[in-house]
Parts: C-alpha cells; sequence; structure tokens
C-alpha cells in the first residue's frame, strides 16, 4: 500500500526540472537599454552603427556596457535608467531618421538558458515604468464617413447598371434619399438596391407628392458592425504604429464598446507617442487644373465646377480636379528616403488594385500636372467649466506636392516637397501603419515614472516572500514532517506559476503579483484538508498506511470541487474584465492547476516515498 510506481517518480522529476529551468530567466535583472531599429524593415544595419553608437556615447561622456545585435536590431545596455534616458539624443542625433531609437529592458538571460527557449516574463507599465492612454474612438465621425461612403457607392452602382437618377442626396438623420426623374427608374432601380444592399441598408419609397424618391437607411444590426469594425480596425492600426515607433511589449486592447486602452513600458515622454497615436493621416492624388486661375477663384471666392481649391506649403492657391486619381487606403508599404537631389522623400509601394487604378490614371495625364494632398485629422478633447468634454477636430489639409507627369506611373514611386526628413519619416510610418478607421481622442493619460515601477517590483517581491515564508513556518510547526512536504510542494508550486508564465511571455502587473500572493496562500488548503482527513483516520483508529490512502482518497474531492468553483471566478474575471484583472485572472488560474499538481499528486509521492512499503507505528503529522 502507498507505494509509487517508477512512472510517477520520472514525471515529478521532469516537471521539477523543467519548471526550474524556465523559471531561472526572472533572476537575472535586465539591462536598461536602447532598442535602435531601422524605420525601413527591409534594410539591413550596414555594420557602422555599432562604432557610431559607441563614438557619440563616448563623447558624451555616458557608459555603456555593451552592444549587440539580435533580429536585426541593436540593443545599447547601459548600467542604470540615468544613463539610458541621457543616452536617447546623443544616439538620435549621430544615427538620424533612418533609425527609431525607444527605450527598453535588455535580458541578461544566459545562453544556454535562451537556447532552450527560457525567457523572462514581460513586466507590466505599473513594474517597468511608461505612459498609458486610454483612447476613446469617435463613433460619430465613424457612422459619417460610412454614410459619405454608401453615398458614394450607390452613386457608382446605379452608374454601372446603367440606371438613371437625379442624385443622391444626405438627410440630417443620415439618411440618404435617391432621386428618380419617373416610377418607372424608381421600381427597376429599388429591386436591384435592396438585392445588392440587402442586410446593409433599408430601402422603402418615400411619399409620392415628394417625387419619385427612395430613402436608404443603415440597419441597425449595419450600424452596431460599423461600430465594431471601426474599434477593431483603431486597435490594428495603433498596433501598427506603435511597432514603427519601437515600443517593447506594448499593451494595446478594448474597452467597453468605444474605448481603446494603450500602455506603452519604458516610455517616459507621451508627447511624440500622443502625436503618432492619434494622427488620422492619409493622401490624395488629384490632377491640377490648369484651365483656371487660383489666385482668380481665390479672390472671387468662386470655385469653377469640377475642382476644388487648396493652399500649398507657401500658402499659394491652387486648384485641383475634384475627381480623386487615388487615395492612401491603397498603400502597403511607405518608408522615408532622399531623391536624385538629396532632399527627404517617400517612397511609396501600391497594393495591385491601387497599381492599376494608378498606371490607368497617369497613363492617360503625360505631360500633365499632378498634385499630392496631405490630409490630417486630429481630436482635441478639453473640459469646459462644468467638467464637460469637449471634443474640437482639427482637419488640415495641404498640397505638399505639385509635379509633372512625365511617364505612366505603376506600383513604385516616390514623394518630394517635405521639409524635413523627420516628416518623411512621421509621414512613411503613418502611411505604413495604415489610416484609422475614426479619429481617437485621448480621456486619460497617465506616467509611471521607472522609479516608482522599482519601487513595485521590491513591494511585490517581499510580499510573495514574507507570505511564503508565513505559510512555511506555519505548515512545519503545525504538521512536522509533513508539514516539511507540504512546504516542498508550495515551492515548487511558486516555480511552476513562474515558469509557465514565462513560457507564455505574459505581462507580470502588481495584480499578477496580488494573484500569486494568494495562490500561495491557497495552495496550502488541500495538503490541510488532506491532512485533517489523516488525522481524523487515525483518531478513529485506522492504521498509518490506511489512514493515509484514505486522507488523500477522500479528501480528493472536496479539494476538486473547491478549486474548481474557483477556478471557474477566475475565467469568468479573464473573460468580462480587462488590463490588470485579467491580469490577475491569469496567474490565479495558473495558480489553482498548479497547486492542484503539486498539492496532491507531487505531496503523495513524496509522502509515498517516506512511509510507503514499510511498516509504520505512528506518523509525524502533529
Amino acid at each position: 500500500m502507498n507505494q509509487n510506481p517508477t512512472w510517477k517518480y520520472l514525471l515529478l522529476v521532469a516537471v521539477c526540472v523543467i519548471g526550474m529551468v524556465y523559471a531561472l530567466p526572472n533572476l537575472y535583472p535586465s539591462n536598461p537599454a536602447l532598442q535602435i531599429s531601422l524605420t525601413n524593415t527591409d534594410q539591413r544595419f550596414v555594420g557602422t552603427e555599432i562604432e557610431t553608437i559607441t563614438k557619440s556615447l563616448n563623447d558624451a561622456g555616458i557608459d555603456i556596457k555593451k552592444v549587440e545585435n539580435k533580429d536585426n536590431k541593436l540593443m545599447v545596455h547601459f548600467a542604470d535608467t540615468d544613463a539610458q534616458f541621457a543616452a536617447v539624443d546623443p544616439v538620435k542625433a549621430s544615427l538620424g531618421d533612418q533609425y527609431a531609437v525607444a527605450l527598453n529592458l535588455a535580458p541578461t538571460t544566459p545562453s544556454w538558458l535562451s537556447g532552450a527557449g527560457a525567457k523572462p516574463m514581460y513586466l507590466g507599465l505599473d513594474l517597468r515604468g511608461g505612459v498609458h492612454f486610454l483612447m476613446e474612438v469617435d463613433m460619430e465621425a465613424a457612422l459619417n464617413k460610412g454614410v459619405e461612403r454608401y453615398k458614394e457607392e450607390i452613386r457608382g452602382y446605379l452608374v454601372d447598371e446603367k440606371l438613371k437618377y437625379l442624385g443622391v442626396i444626405r438627410e440630417a438623420d443620415d439618411s440618404l434619399t435617391i432621386k428618380f426623374k419617373d416610377q418607372a427608374a424608381l421600381d427597376a432601380a429599388s429591386k436591384k438596391l435592396t438585392r445588392q444592399y440587402q442586410n446593409q441598408l433599408s430601402i422603402e419609397q418615400v411619399d409620392a407628392t415628394k417625387g419619385a424618391s427612395l430613402r436608404a437607411a443603415i440597419t441597425e444590426d449595419n450600424l452596431s458592425n460599423i461600430k465594431k469594425l471601426a474599434l477593431q480596425q483603431n486597435i490594428t492600426t495603433l498596433r501598427n504604429r506603435v511597432n514603427e515607433i519601437g515600443v517593447a511589449e506594448p499593451i494595446i486592447q478594448q474597452q467597453g464598446l468605444e474605448r481603446i486602452v494603450v500602455q506603452l513600458p519604458g516610455v517616459q515622454d507621451p508627447s511624440e507617442a500622443k502625436k503618432i497615436l492619434g494622427a488620422t493621416a492619409t493622401l490624395e492624388f488629384r490632377m491640377v487644373d490648369e484651365e483656371n486661375n487660383a489666385f482668380d477663384a481665390q479672390a472671387n471666392k468662386r470655385t469653377p465646377i469640377g475642382s476644388v481649391l487648396y493652399e500649398e506649403r507657401g500658402g499659394s492657391p491652387i486648384l485641383l480636379k475634384r475627381q480623386v486619381m487615388l487615395t492612401g487606403d491603397f498603400i502597403t508599404d511607405a518608408s522615408a528616403t532622399f531623391d536624385q537631389n538629396n532632399q527627404p522623400a517617400v517612397s511609396i509601394t501600391l497594393d495591385g488594385k491601387g497599381a492599376r487604378m494608378f498606371e490607368r490614371a497617369t497613363g492617360a495625364n503625360v505631360q500633365k500636372l499632378m498634385g499630392v494632398v496631405f490630409i490630417e485629422s486630429k481630436t482635441d478633447v478639453s473640459r469646459d467649466a462644468d467638467g464637460n468634454i469637449v471634443k474640437k477636430t482639427v482637419n488640415k489639409q495641404e498640397v505638399i506636392n505639385v509635379a509633372r507627369i512625365q511617364e505612366q506611373l505603376s506600383s513604385n514611386f516616390q514623394i518630394t516637397g517635405l521639409d524635413s526628413p523627420k516628416e518623411a519619416h512621421d509621414l512613411a510610418l503613418l502611411l505604413r501603419a495604415g489610416a484609422l478607421a475614426a479619429p481617437v481622442y485621448i480621456v486619460e493619460e497617465r506616467t509611471v515614472g521607472p522609479s516608482l515601477g522599482a519601487d513595485n517590483i521590491e513591494a511585490g517581491f517581499n510580499s510573495v516572500i514574507y507570505g511564503l515564508i508565513a505559510v512555511l513556518i506555519f505548515m512545519l510547526i503545525y504538521y512536522r514532517v509533513f508539514g516539511i512536504v507540504a512546504n516542498l510542494a508550495l515551492s515548487l508550486n511558486l516555480i511552476l506559476i513562474v515558469a509557465v508564465l514565462s513560457l507564455l511571455q505574459a505581462t507580470l502587473t502588481l495584480p499578477g503579483i496580488a494573484g500569486i500572493v494568494l495562490t500561495v496562500g491557497m495552495a496550502v488548503d488541500a495538503n490541510v484538508l488532506i491532512y485533517e482527513r489523516i488525522k481524523e483516520e487515525i483518531r478513529a483508529g485506522m492504521s498509518p498506511q490506511n489512514a493515509i490512502h484514505s486522507g488523500y482518497e477522500k479528501a480528493f474531492s472536496t479539494i476538486t470541487d473547491a478549486n474548481i468553483t474557483t477556478f471557474i471566478a477566475a475565467i469568468v474575471l479573464y473573460g468580462m474584465g480587462t488590463g490588470p484583472i485579467k491580469g490577475f485572472a491569469i496567474t490565479l488560474a495558473i495558480g489553482i492547476l498548479s497547486s492542484m499538481f503539486t498539492a496532491i499528486f507531487g505531496t503523495r509521492v513524496i509522502v509515498n516515498m517516506i512511509y510507503g512499503n514499510r511498516r509504520v507505528e505512528k506518523l509525524n503529522i502533529g
């Protein structure tokens, strides 16, 4: 009775070894570092960058530990955060705008551990320091964009289907009124439009006394879908932009139906991040109206039919055709570069559809002037005297480039006329990352300093250690030999939690540490139930061997029920919670599963190894 088969020993030893290997990287502190990457991801480092970086930092009197190249990214290690922050400007100045410089933490894991795929856990914003943004999506703008899109689609569809109509008008309630010459034209269009926009638009005939007209309104289901897609596209775009500026381990996730949480660990100056995250930028390519005088149109405040009046960067007016040749939606890649005159430029790559459209448009207009319109929209948020949020959207449209089309253009070309390499870099970043589906504005902003993060790490670490020591002492005094077994299982449980979190590359936050501390206290519950059951069986006159067997067998169902209910609560917290709540739920769930293994299987193997297969007169269980 109470004997272990060989496979149980092997399994326990294997779990212990694997757990220790993957938990070990967390014992090696990370170095403050600068992460340097190329803004054009298709390029590679030329080999002279390390010398340039080292020289610039030596000239600035900043000591560095080492510089290494990992996955086409340079990591410059420093002894402390003061040197890390001081190094940002010299490095940026020495390398130029072709490189992105970001604050990071560089792991110091030994090569034999990293070779086995063992990595430390990521540290959250509250432990590492950085900036936190709560951003709200302007759903009114998303709806407005959807209505305008349907307006243009309906016009194009009616033309393609050769259905005659008088006009498509947007009403104050965001519905569309489609006017026809007579009832016959309306009936023909109604059937096709209803079939084309089924489940998207509700199409019905308006009062006949108002003429032959159809009313098209976005359905409730489609309206919800538009808002959902706008939120999802904005999350994707924001994640692309954060990746472009080189922030390591960012957290970008949905909160509620209209808000997005953006956490950027290691970033201490939020101004640059705010500029990139909140900008809605795109391009439009239009032909120049060379038949009419832009100065006359500006002076008379009368724009010719089919044209739009813009301003160039110098303030000069310019007339462009109303029809758009191409928009930035078809851009797949953009990188900052220099033209043949060594002036800043952006190299553009189009997708297949965009390339075909641009080929047709430019091929038909060789030797004519084309203008590039830069469109940027930002939403500023302030509060009035009553504390209410006031949103102000600022739209900026300017012609950044006018050039004569010398030949038919296709999928690759350059945009020139930019003021500086910095502007070229930012424009390329925004175009490469994609446009926001709707403007976003920041409703909450917090900055956590690195020193506070270090204090949080120390406080969290101490709470785990003190809690663990208190439980170990109690179990040792109260249950003696069996207490030692429970303490071994508890220590293994803590190692397994850290190992699993490291394997999953989870982000550890203060609530996550709280989950670990809670698990440390709860993990011995199973052993307390088992040991108290063993003591009851001994008091009832059962032999030590039978008491051990009965204690583990009869307490199992109670332990399972208690842990399953807690595990269900953790799942609900993860599914319905956000950010910190999810971190707490993950560590709690992992702790429950690992404690079930260590407290039931692990302690049983050790107890059987101590007391099994021999005559025992008395158990040293307190």
